[in-house]
């Protein structure tokens, strides 16, 4: 999910920056040493998209530096348990397949790729399963939900757990075939109502 937040935070500016325009010193700052950041309860740092109120200068002695109390504008993403999200394979392994999320990647691991039996072609490479010959490969545009989060720092230690074995999660394809066997599903359960009011009908 992402979201705009406003933080106020204390920011350093060295000497060899004075002299320029205050507002747009900060927000160069600010986008090297922000973007990228991730903070366990707001989510990754995306962008510093604006600078607000800036405080007045405060010198430190010993360090030469000014420090400004600034409302910053952040564009954030955080992942939220069970949201359902859409991505593209990035790589596939013998463990699973890694899907970008927008600005992260999740891992679905092999046991939640599809609910059927499947098999690791390391030459595609790919999973294809057995009953369902359905196949996952590298490119391929996928819908899943998020089972597991662990942030940390950067997104490098951040991790995303991912799940596609229910119905209606996966490659469109996968999709399509969930909604024809559920269309199909509820002919049936309709069809034994029909005779029983044909039934009551010539009684």
């Amino acid at each position: 999910m992402y979201s705009l937040v406003k933080v106020n935070e204390k920011v350093r500016v060295p000497p060899k920056e004075f002299g320029g325009k205050l507002k747009e010193t900060i927000l160069k700052i600010v986008q090297e040493e922000y973007e990228g950041v991730v903070d366990e309860d707001l989510g990754l740092v995306i962008a510093v998209t604006g600078v607000g109120e800036v405080g007045e200068g405060k010198v430190v002695l010993g360090d030469g530096a000014a420090y400004y109390q600034t409302e910053l504008e952040l564009l954030m993403y955080k992942p939220l348990m069970h949201e359902v999200v859409e991505g593209i394979v990035t790589e596939i392994t013998e463990f699973g397949a890694f899907v970008r999320i927008s600005p992260i990647e999740g891992l679905v691991h092999v046991s939640q790729i599809m609910d059927d039996y499947i098999n690791y072609d390391a030459k595609m490479p790919g999973f294809i399963g057995k009953k369902t010959g359905k196949k996952l490969t590298v490119d391929d545009e996928v819908v899943a939900r998020i089972v597991t989060i662990s942030l940390k720092g950067n997104i490098q230690n951040s991790k995303i757990g991912l799940t596609m074995r229910q119905p209606f999660l996966g490659k469109e394809s996968w999709i399509k075939k969930d909604e024809k066997q559920l269309k199909e599903g509820a002919k049936k359960k309709e069809a034994p109502k029909e005779k029983k009011s044909k039934k009551e009908k010539e009684k």
